[in-house]
């Protein structure tokens, strides 16, 4: 039962940055790129304040897979590399935390390239 609890929580809270995400498109002239940057941000800023912390020990994945988790996720690592290394740990803690996911989005981006043969649509 606890299993599909976690799975409701997950979907509620994904679900509720998905909403966001699509008023934003739908209703303000925001590009793409400034949404996803715009939610990057956030979860770093969300981080910061303490509050997003709390709210990925509620939801796991639904907090976690958006794009604010990957803020959050570059946040925490940075608050971990400022306590091993001090000031030099502001520049190498975010790209440490995120790395795994930064090379999986490169692997399997080139994959995709070399599958699909991108281009432009002419």
């Amino acid at each position: 039962m606890d299993f599909f609890i976690n799975l409701v929580k997950a979907f509620v809270v994904g679900g509720a940055f998905c909403l966001v995400g699509q008023i934003l498109i739908d209703y303000t002239k925001l590009t793409p790129a400034r949404i996803l940057v715009s939610f990057v941000v956030a979860g770093v800023i969300l981080s910061a304040i303490g509050i997003y912390k709390p709210l990925v020990e509620f939801a796991g994945a639904g907090a976690t897979v958006p794009l604010t988790g990957f803020g959050h996720a570059i946040a925490e690592g940075v608050k971990k590399a400022i306590k091993e290394f001090g000031f030099l740990g502001i520049f190498s803690g975010g790209l440490t935390a995120t790395s795994a996911g930064i090379s999986a989005a490169v692997v399997f981006g080139f994959i995709m390239a070399l599958i699909f043969k991108p281009g432009d649509k002419r």
